[in-house]
């Protein structure tokens, strides 16, 4: 199979800013071209796209997904380096959820002290560092 920009942009949602990007920085690279130099995609090129795709929807970064890139086309067994990678994401996700819990926790207890107060406002004191 061989696409044009636009049909893969279809396909993975990407925008065609996007795939270009992609192959400057190397997560895409040696992208063919036709005689008129337009990018003409493969089954490979698309498969390496859903993997960002789904990688990205794991929250790793472009950088990592570099990484995970190199370890998917390295001969051999490559789970420790894959696994070390993950369990530092899934850290990273877990510390991030209890950052989360507590802004939910503040926000919940700004919005009932908003809706008790009856003079100035407790959630913008709270932001200007004015809250007693």
């Amino acid at each position: 199979m061989s696409l044009s920009i636009g049909e893969v942009s279809e396909h993975t949602g990407l925008t065609a800013d996007t795939l270009r990007y992609y192959e400057r920085i190397g997560l895409l690279p040696g992208v063919s071209r036709n005689a008129g130099g337009q990018r003409r995609y493969s089954d490979n090129d698309l498969g390496r796209l859903r993997f960002i795709r789904r990688a990205q929807a794991m929250d790793f970064s472009l950088d990592e997904i570099g990484g995970l890139l190199q370890l998917r086309e390295q001969p051999g067994d490559v789970r420790s380096e894959v696994r070390g990678m993950t369990e530092q994401k899934l850290q990273a996700i877990e510390t991030r959820i209890g950052e989360l819990v507590q802004l939910r926790d503040e926000l919940t207890g700004l919005v009932e002290q908003c809706r008790a107060s009856e003079g100035c406002c407790p959630i913008i004191e709270h932001m200007a560092g004015e809250t007693k």
